[in-house]
């Protein structure tokens, strides 16, 4: 059987802006036969260079080459991507939708979504990370549900963390942007008593500007020295940082999937996240976990302080996260699952 050509974003491997959807597409990758087309640029929209260097490497690939493209790199220029889809049978992996990234110009994000469209409309098959996300893009492009399917991602192995004193250590792993509402998360601590410390563990180089402001309502908030920005973590010292978390806290404002929810929960964390997406799911119906709006920093704290006052409370979600830990899949059935749309493709 031919290998399949991935196409990925360039920065799959970096480990200072290390992502969901780059761990998704490296553990595929490792399982699969595959042949990587990475190209580093500015995506969902590059630069002249970089869209010359991806329409070179389309051009390249043989007729009928099965090919997986990440929809980071794919979604956005559709202008390169469509004409190739005719003599390749394509598939689009699609992380999160374009539009939904936070903090976009409306016009940005509307022109984003007509990209996406004509994307996935001309692909043989898309794929997303959750029944909520399969939904969601088959309504809000009109595409034939037969056509998107579900690959949810998998989970690595992992050792039952043993936290601190069981209630004061809070871990959120996510890259500091908008989307995933650290600022939301620090205005809810700002009211919450006791003697609890976060660490934040993700890249701090997506969106400089965002970040500048969080620390700036850090210190305005009187926070210094118990949020601490610790950048990306990988390897060791990120499973250092969960084996020390007694909560893991998501306050995101969109999610497809929520892996950062399924790492906690195969350590058997319990997790405190926002009621997004696919989030619910992947928390599952014991209540490994609390769930507060979106947005809602009052609805946060109200459920912080409850964590941090309910020692009751704070055992039966331990308890329902080490039963729901059993549960997950790992990363063999991600690619078993994979590998079928695309053979189906092929």
């Amino acid at each position: 059987m031919n290998p399949v050509h991935v196409v990925l974003p360039g920065d799959v491997d970096d480990a200072t802006v290390p992502s969901g959807g780059n761990i998704y597409d490296r553990r595929v990758c490792e399982r699969l036969d595959v042949r990587e087309l990475a190209v580093r640029g500015t995506w969902p929209r590059p630069d002249d260079a970089t869209r010359e260097e991806l329409a070179r490497g389309l051009a390249a690939l043989p007729d009928g080459a099965v090919v997986l493209a990440d929809g980071l790199v794919a979604c956005g220029v559709p202008e390169i991507v469509v004409p190739q889809a005719d003599r390749l049978r394509l598939a689009v992996l699609v992380h999160l939708p374009l539009a939904d990234e936070t903090g976009l110009a409306p016009d940005v994000a509307a022109d984003l979504d007509v990209r996406e469209r004509e994307t996935l409309s001309a692909a043989a098959a898309v794929v997303t990370t959750s029944p909520w996300a399969a939904r969601r893009l088959a309504e809000r492009h009109a595409l034939a549900s037969g056509r998107v399917h579900v690959v949810p991602p998998g989970t690595d192995p992992a050792p039952l963390a043993p936290g601190t004193d069981g209630a004061s250590r809070l871990l959120c792993v996510a890259s500091v942007t908008p989307l995933k509402a650290q600022d939301l998360l620090v205005e809810a601590l700002a009211t919450v008593a006791g003697p609890w410390e976060l660490v934040c563990a993700g890249a701090l180089s997506r969106a400089p500007d965002y970040v500048a402001r969080l620390r700036d309502l850090i210190t305005r908030r009187g926070l210094d020295g118990r949020v601490r920005l610790a950048g990306p973590l990988t390897g060791e010292e990120l499973d250092a940082a969960y084996a020390e978390a007694d909560l893991v806290v998501l306050t995101s404002r969109a999610e497809t999937y929520g892996m950062v929810v399924a790492e906690a929960l195969a350590r058997g964390i319990p997790v405190l996240a926002t009621a997004v997406g696919g989030v619910p799911a992947t928390l599952g119906s014991d209540e490994p976990g609390i769930l507060v709006p979106p947005g809602d920093a009052e609805a946060l704290a109200g459920a912080l302080r409850g964590w941090f006052g309910d020692p009751g409370l704070r055992d039966r979600l331990r308890a329902a996260a080490r039963r729901r830990r059993t549960e997950l899949d790992g990363w063999d059935t991600t690619s078993r699952l994979m590998a079928e749309v695309l053979e189906a493709v092929r």
